[in-house]
């Protein structure tokens, strides 16, 4: 069955300080956190990967992976697609406003990809590494997939604190579970931070509201199938038209869409847990510690120093 991932590529990464946070190298030979995550995707078998990225960014996208990941992929008999998010892809009747300029967030990315995507899929950020185990999991979840479980999503549930950045807050979907393992809601909570006492979520007023280390969050790495696509068009439409919007700043983004299905009965989302650690680039202070984190895996033997090696050389 083809079975995709869907990579979120389009972000502006303001946080990170500078350049395009998704093309930095973190590899020993240049390579990428997104190149990682393809070979594990590939390795897992997922057979087709979807790019999400803007155009303003696109020649630089291609020039640094996306020719190259085609040309691997070409290879494999993996097919890969592009779809790109723009300000201006709104339904009809709805109009970007003049000063805005941060993108809609991942729900309207994803929307992006409703003319190239039409099979069951994984979603991941790119500049996220997420590990083997979760990809596994995830692959192996999408391939039951059939009509009469057209609403039975995943999520890869990391544990809070094997998510955190040195280097300041982070976003984190924070999750209830229930006792079979589904998940009953997402909390999406700003300025997560490392403290001495343990993480907790910095509140307007200064004070720093405790978290749960061992809890789940959400990191935006999603087994979805193609219906929910359709739920995803129609709840951009109610997000535009809340008279509570700010056109300028607010974002569409599938955790809080996906935690309103669920208050509606309308999904079920399994929770896979995952002990992986979690590395990103959220910062520009980030990338060495995940580039010697590679290191250490290299080291390790969970990857070899020509990445995509493993995979051509059984392909041959």
């Amino acid at each position: 069955m083809k079975t995709a991932l869907v990579i979120l590529a389009a972000g502006i990464g303001a946080r990170y300080g500078k350049g395009i946070k998704q093309l930095e190298p973190v590899g020993p030979t240049g390579e990428l956190i997104i190149d990682y995550s393809i070979h594990d995707a590939i390795e897992a078998g997922f057979n087709k990967i979807v790019f999400i990225i803007r155009r303003d960014i696109e020649a630089d996208f291609r020039e640094v992976i996306g020719n190259r990941i085609e040309t691997i992929c070409q290879k494999l008999g993996v097919e890969v697609a592009y779809a790109y998010q723009d300000l201006h892809d709104l339904p009809e009747g709805f109009q970007a406003p003049n000063d805005r300029v941060k993108p809609w967030g991942t729900g309207h990315a994803l929307l992006a990809c409703r003319e190239v995507l039409h099979e069951p899929f994984a979603v991941i950020n790119a500049d996220d590494y997420y590990g083997k185990e979760a990809m596994v999991q995830l692959y192996r979840f999408l391939q039951n997939y059939d009509e009469s479980r057209a609403f039975d999503f995943a999520l890869a549930g990391f544990v809070l604190r094997n998510t955190l950045s040195d280097f300041g807050g982070v976003t984190r979907g924070v999750c209830q579970v229930d006792a079979h393992g589904y998940l009953e809601g997402v909390n999406e909570t700003r300025n997560i931070m490392k403290l001495p006492q343990g993480p907790g979520a910095k509140q307007a007023d200064g004070s720093f509201l405790p978290l749960d280390p061992e809890c789940y969050v959400s990191m935006n790495m999603w087994a979805m199938t193609p219906a929910f696509l359709h739920e995803l068009e129609q709840g951009f439409c109610a997000f535009l038209k809340n008279p509570d919007l700010n056109p300028c700043k607010d974002e569409f983004l599938i955790p809080i869409f996906v935690d309103q299905l669920l208050k509606a009965g309308k999904v079920r989302v399994q929770v896979l847990p995952t002990q992986d650690k979690w590395f990103g680039v959220t910062y520009h202070e980030d990338q060495p510690a995940v580039a010697e984190a590679f290191r250490r895996l290299i080291a390790q033997g969970v990857y070899g120093s020509n990445l995509f090696a493993d995979l051509l050389s059984s392909a041959t």
